[in-house]
């Protein structure tokens, strides 16, 4: 199922807008981001982004824990929300590590980055892995984006240059 049908089918049921979402497929393509960027921005749900490779085994640690936190403990609906998505650094379509990862600053894998009304949140990246792996400070960090839901700020000292 493409991101296209998949943002199709999300903005037409209003009633679970402001619950968490997580896109079932990776993202492999610039204009698979720009597109989950975008329903981000209309719907005024900050998107949350894990940059991973397949190759990765702290990767494998943290996209389940993330996963629990957003789809099984709901952390961030009472903020608002959140969107989640992985994005998979090693795709072909991506430009390589000096592509798109290094648009958005990404230098280590894995790495949070939010994005907010289509800015990536810079100043709010998280790519240390003793914080990845922790659950509370994952908790706390995504009830941070949540809250944001269509406010902005943290862009960086970039000020939204990317993604725009």
């Amino acid at each position: 199922m493409s991101c296209t049908t998949i943002a199709r089918r999300w903005l037409s049921s209003t009633p679970t807008l402001r619950k968490n979402r997580i896109y079932p497929s990776t993202i492999r393509s610039e204009s698979e981001l720009e597109t989950l960027t975008l329903m981000s921005a209309s719907t005024r749900i900050p998107l949350v982004t894990l940059w991973m490779t397949n190759w990765c085994s702290s990767c494998k640690v943290v996209s389940p824990l993330l996963r629990q936190l957003i789809k099984d403990e709901k952390v961030g609906e009472s903020q608002g929300g959140i969107s989640y998505a992985e994005v998979e650094m090693d795709s072909p379509d991506m430009g390589g590590l000096g592509g798109l990862p290094l648009r958005y600053g990404i230098n280590s894998i894995p790495t949070l980055l939010a994005f907010d009304r289509q800015e990536p949140q810079i100043t709010t990246k998280v790519a240390r892995l003793e914080d990845l792996k922790s659950k509370a400070f994952l908790t706390k960090w995504l009830e941070t984006e949540a809250a944001r839901h269509g406010g902005g700020g943290g862009g960086g000292k970039f000020r939204g240059l990317f993604g725009r």
